[in-house]
């Protein structure tokens, strides 16, 4: 695969700050190739990006987005999960960080993180 694959999911309380994050950092995501799961897409989208955008997470999307990682379609995710909320689809999510650990995929959940995973990924470091 020529191009980076890089995964972008928000629980609903981090979008906005997912949104921030990928509108400061956009020269980073310039020739990389977004998915996202639905809700999270879209909003990439509003920030001037293109994406692959899933199902929502709720509807399946943290599953559609597991696949391409088992398949090797996935280069790194960044997951900004709501430590404190409910997800009636937790299952799924657990699901996808298991699965980022068992293919060895760079996985970061906050923004702190998430700036050195797309670094690494980037610059190839």
């Amino acid at each position: 695969m020529s191009s980076k694959r890089i995964a972008v999911i928000a629980h609903d309380g981090k979008k906005a700050e997912m949104v921030a994050f990928i509108k400061d950092h956009v020269d980073y995501f310039d020739g990389v190739e977004i998915i996202a799961t639905g809700t999270t897409g879209k909003h990439a989208e509003n920030a001037g990006l293109r994406v692959d955008a899933k199902l929502s997470g709720p509807l399946g999307g943290d599953a559609q987005i597991a696949s391409d990682l088992v398949e090797g379609k996935v280069d790194a995710v960044i997951f900004f999960r709501d430590p404190l909320g409910k997800h009636p689809h937790e299952p799924d999510v657990l699901m996808l960080l298991r699965l980022c650990d068992v293919h060895n995929i760079p996985l970061a959940t906050n923004p702190a993180s998430a700036l050195f995973v797309l670094k690494g990924i980037i610059d190839g470091v």
